[in-house]
């Protein structure tokens, strides 16, 4: 019996290894209907080709932070019947949770590095797309640990950097300059670490204060000099 040829959206930012990818699943069965570098880029290519799964990288331009994982649970909201394999370097837990919140059903998890086979990566690929789970258990374990995390432990390396200087007394534009960034890319930052820290906008709170009191209380104080760099690039 000849197998069904997989309709795949690929989404991955390294023109590269997106190129060999397309190349692989297309002599493995897979017809790769659309590629993305960006997340915007994933959702159009979802929404216009309804493929049997979409491979996701967790972290996409513009921040390379959650970019990716968050198209996913989009995604999952938005076209349920669409299989989602986030195929990355990393993990990012809190999000990845919110994804299996709805259950595991035609949701995959592989680490780049744990996959030995391109045959291996086509099966999780074909189980995923039929509404069956691909889970890497080194990620599920991971991702268990994530939901005994505090919001500190939940940051980015870039958005714990960011929350440092904000503990120095650092302005937005002040962080921009000292890591070489945009000061949109900072506010971007400092937006995920309020929404992880749980803290919504109100007319009489200091979100920026609470982020860095919260900061403080988990790191008992030392991550906080005055006035010294706290930049690692």
């Amino acid at each position: 019996m000849i197998e069904k040829r997989l309709r795949v959206v690929l989404a991955e930012d390294s023109v590269v290894l997106r190129d060999g990818m397309v190349e692989l699943l297309g002599a493995r069965g897979c017809d790769v209907v659309a590629t993305a570098g960006t997340a915007p880029e994933l959702l159009a290519g979802v929404a216009e080709f309804r493929p049997d799964v979409a491979v996701v990288d967790v972290r996409m331009p513009p921040t390379h932070t959650d970019e990716g994982v968050r198209a996913a649970v989009e995604i999952r909201a938005t076209t349920p019947e669409v299989g989602i394999l986030v195929f990355s370097q990393h993990i990012e837990a809190a999000w990845t949770s919110r994804l299996l919140s709805g259950g595991a059903a035609g949701i995959g998890y592989l680490l780049k590095e744990r996959v030995a086979r391109t045959s291996e990566f086509v099966d999780a690929l074909r189980r995923v797309a039929e509404g069956g789970v691909a889970l890497d258990p080194e990620a599920v374990t991971l991702m268990m640990r994530g939901h005994r995390r505090t919001p500190v432990e939940t940051l980015t390396p870039r958005e714990r950097e960011v929350l440092e200087l904000m503990a120095q007394g650092h302005s937005n534009r002040s962080i921009a300059a000292l890591l070489v960034v945009s000061e949109r890319a900072v506010e971007k930052h400092v937006a995920a670490v309020f929404d992880k820290f749980g803290l919504r906008p109100t007319p009489s709170d200091n979100r920026r204060v609470k982020a860095v009191l919260t900061y403080l209380a988990e790191s008992g104080g030392g991550g906080f000099r005055p006035g010294a760099p706290a930049v690692r690039r």
